[in-house]
């Protein structure tokens, strides 16, 4: 069986950023009840769509693993904020890459999307479909938030990471994970407003709104985390002394820190970045990753355990061993977008929208 190692890695992450006190300046809220209640302190706003972020991390992961585009044979984009839903992402990524060679799709499992979607990778290269994928998690979650709604508006950011995964006969990469959905429950988290539900020839179209069970998703988050963590940990004979990083998905530190509690694991053996990023639903994994290598926080032949929670409610555990490179082949080379205009700049409009 050929395994899937990660060879390349790359983030992009927008240039504007929209701090707590900038925030307080149109929405009812303050750094301090933002900072105590979920560990935030600044988060991103994009300029650009979901797959233009998508293109640029893809880039950076190409370089790093020293590829061309034309070089990989399947392009996965986890996003629940694709630019259209017909074509998918994935398409426009290719396209923007420059290459007609990959397949192309688009998975939606929202916050554990780049899980399910290395999951889905992993196992087209076990079973020989593919030998080369980009695998990005991206989300302009900016485009969802209603802000008037402070509960859910202090949360979101946006971004983009992305992985390159290639065959290798050595054991490294994807080697146990665990996905599940509790559909049961998945109307503790949706985003309303949109989709074939609203009958629009009955139902004027308003804004966008998500609805958010606060407590009810902590809960589950820890529960699910927790359990299926512990599923990939003994399938894979793993103790906790044998692991050396945790990437959690970046929701709310208050989740992290219990996860990472429950593990057992020091401070330095977590990986945290929600201060800088916010919720960027399937682009916190990647993001963390990339921050991660980039920080000299993953060395060669580590044991990472990764855990994510979504709507849905989706969730996924992974244990992936990571491969010797931990530097990049290459560096980027190209230019990224600038942007001269500050968070509220960018969304005028659907402040003023809330106000009529």
């Amino acid at each position: 069986m050929q395994y899937a190692e990660i060879t390349g890695w790359g983030k992009y992450t927008p240039p504007t950023v929209l701090s707590n006190e900038e925030m307080t300046t149109f929405v009812d809220t303050s750094d301090e009840w933002i900072s105590t209640r979920t560990g935030i302190k600044e988060r991103r706003i994009s300029h650009i769509n979901t797959a233009e972020m998508s293109a640029i991390a893809c880039e950076h992961a190409l370089a790093s693993a020293g590829l061309s585009a034309d070089d990989i044979d399947l392009i996965i984009v986890a996003t629940c904020t694709p630019d259209l839903l017909v074509p998918n992402t994935a398409s426009k990524v290719q396209e923007l890459l420059g290459t007609n060679n990959s397949a192309c799709f688009d998975i939606n499992a929202a916050c554990s999307g780049f899980l399910y979607g290395l999951q889905n990778a992993s196992a087209q290269i076990h079973v020989g479909m593919a030998k080369k994928v980009l695998l990005v998690g991206a989300e302009r979650m900016s485009w969802f938030v209603n802000w008037q709604d402070r509960q859910t508006a202090v949360l979101f950011g946006d971004g983009a990471g992305a992985v390159v995964l290639e065959a290798t006969d050595e054991k490294v990469g994807l080697l146990e994970s665990k996905s599940s959905c509790d559909s049961n429950s998945r109307e503790i988290l949706k985003v309303l407003g949109m989709g074939t539900d609203i009958d629009i020839y009955k139902e004027p179209l308003g804004p966008l709104t998500i609805q958010f069970m606060g407590p009810d998703i902590f809960k589950r988050a820890v529960k699910g985390m927790g359990m299926a963590t512990n599923t990939v940990m003994e399938k894979a004979n793993l103790k906790v002394e044998d692991i050396n990083l945790l990437i959690p998905h970046q929701a709310n530190l208050r989740i992290i820190e219990t996860l990472q509690n429950k593990l057992k694991l020091t401070d330095d053996q977590c990986m945290v970045n929600i201060q800088k990023y916010g919720n960027t639903s399937a682009a916190t994994v990647p993001l963390a990753l990339c921050e991660a290598v980039e920080q000299g926080k993953i060395k060669p032949y580590d044991n990472i355990i990764s855990a994510a929670f979504g709507a849905g409610l989706t969730c996924n555990a992974s244990y992936i061993k990571w491969g010797k490179r931990v530097t990049p082949v290459n560096e980027f080379a190209g230019k990224e977008q600038a942007c001269d205009k500050t968070a509220k700049e960018l969304l005028a409009h659907a402040i003023a929208d809330l106000k009529k």
